[in-house]
């Protein structure tokens, strides 16, 4: 399964990088999954350069013909659900079903995507003069480079790479250097749709470099990423020195406001279900529990006992719910900030430990008292960390969900349709769920505002985003 991987440098696989090889570790166990050739700023400038020849060649299909290649593409990937299934959770740690779903919901956005890319109209607009015809049109920007992080190998790709080759992108995918096997597979199956050679590069290895090369690279004309705040900040500075587009997916803090008129026999189940998907490693994962004091301690009491229920295991077992955290680091973060909250005067209500030393599992966590004044409170945890604040007021709760620089996903919770109305004008962030947490779908819009990042991964939003228009004026 995991045999013949390499990297893809304009459709050609190359077994040999200038940066000697990458290990790639089975989260499960720590143990190394397999050994794959390494790529630095050599092999991205060249993957650069074949990315111009190959989005000269797909730009010029007509949009029908990329459709066609695109919906191939998508059935591809449908075929290959449980190969990919197995080695996302190999690589990655979720359950193996997660795993499988994640990868068919690609498909599924990849499908969406070639159908929409069918419908990028332009507009005649009413000309001053009798004898002067005025038209727009949509032009792909050119080749893409496209960064995501390791938490959804498919799902966080696709976003990207499905509006970019609707659009008439061409593309360069560097993925996280933890997962970088499905990254391959999806590159796979769109060459194998017929999607140009020249226009696929899936590299990996010294990041650093790679991303620099990217940015700095002429023939690539925007810049995609998902990935930390941080991160997010150097990215796009360096774009903007090079005055290249970006859409930018960083990282959230998503608080939930949970009225005293909320449905606890509907929201807890779904809060202990989304809490704790793919061990909370979600940017738009529910974090910030901000509950309103008539129901505060009926909350905790639920949502612990639901979240003791949880099994934590390997993503191969089909008995789990929880599988490792991905990295040892973030696991080690997330054990940080349940200390600091103690410290702190925070009760830690069920959890608040790593899972034995064999592998990086750590217990869903539920943390009660939560205060300003802890690190979770500020900082994104980005894993099974759920923090429960008490709120006097609905005022009080948007306060709080407004207070941090970031705006990516929010939820409430309430039977009133003036809370929600209330809540909906004055939240401020890029998406918000009311009595639920879904929130990415295909044809819907997904990003954020303030430090969160801007530009949309979903909807007609994402593939005009990678497209410019432009003006034609016609003398008759």
């Amino acid at each position: 399964m995991l045999e013949n991987v390499s990297l893809i440098i304009g459709g050609v696989e190359r077994v040999t990088g200038s940066a000697g090889t990458l290990d790639v570790f089975d989260p499960s166990t720590g143990e190394t999954l397999i050994s794959l050739p390494s790529a630095a700023g050599v092999e991205a400038a060249e993957a650069a350069s074949l990315a111009l020849e190959g989005f000269q060649e797909w730009s010029t299909l007509s949009a029908f013909e990329r459709y066609k290649t695109l919906r191939r593409g998508a059935e591809l990937m449908r075929s290959k659900a449980t190969e990919a299934g197995r080695i996302m959770m190999l690589e990655q740690g979720k359950p193996v079903a997660q795993a499988t779903l994640e990868w068919m919901s690609s498909a599924d956005l990849l499908d969406w995507s070639a159908e929409e890319g069918r419908r990028t109209y332009g507009r005649l607009v009413p000309s001053r003069f009798a004898n002067i015809s005025l038209s727009v049109v949509q032009r792909p920007v050119g080749p893409v480079a496209i960064m995501a992080p390791w938490n959804f190998p498919a799902w966080g790709l696709m976003q990207k790479i499905a509006p970019a080759l609707s659009a008439g992108c061409s593309i360069v995918i560097k993925p996280s250097e933890e997962t970088p096997v499905t990254a391959w597979l999806i590159g796979k199956c769109l060459l194998e749709a017929g999607v140009p050679a020249k226009a696929i590069s899936v590299i990996w290895g010294m990041a650093p470099q790679i991303s620099d090369t990217l940015i700095k690279a002429p023939e690539i004309r925007k810049i995609s990423l998902t990935g930390s705040i941080r991160v997010g900040r150097i990215v796009a500075a360096a774009a903007g020195e090079q005055l290249k587009k970006v859409t930018m997916e960083l990282g959230g803090h998503a608080p939930v406001i949970v009225a005293e008129d909320a449905d606890l026999d509907a929201l807890v189940p779904l809060a202990t279900t989304w809490k704790f998907r793919n061990a909370g490693q979600v940017c738009v994962s529910p974090t910030r529990f901000l509950v309103a004091d008539r129901v505060h301690d009926e909350f905790v009491e639920r949502f612990v006992s639901e979240t003791e229920k949880l099994v934590v295991g390997s993503g191969s077992d089909p008995a789990t719910h929880m599988g490792p955290m991905t990295t040892l680091g973030q696991l080690h973060t997330v054990d940080r900030m349940v200390q600091d909250a103690v410290s702190k005067g925070a009760t830690v209500e069920t959890g608040g430990a790593r899972i034995g030393n064999i592998g990086n599992f750590y217990k869903p966590t539920i943390i009660s008292g939560a205060t300003t004044a802890m690190l979770a409170m500020n900082d994104e945890p980005f894993g099974p960390l759920a923090m429960i604040a008490r709120m006097n007021s609905l005022d009080a709760a948007l306060h709080e969900a407004n207070r941090l620089p970031v705006g990516l996903g929010s939820y409430a919770f309430t039977r009133s349709s003036e809370t929600a109305d209330r809540i909906a004008s004055t939240i401020k962030a890029g998406m918000l769920g009311i009595n639920h947490f879904a929130l990415g779908l295909p044809e819907t819009p997904f990003g954020g505002v303030l430090d969160s990042g801007f530009g949309s991964e979903g909807g007609t939003e994402a593939i005009q985003s990678y497209m410019s228009p432009m003006l034609i004026t016609h003398k008759l």
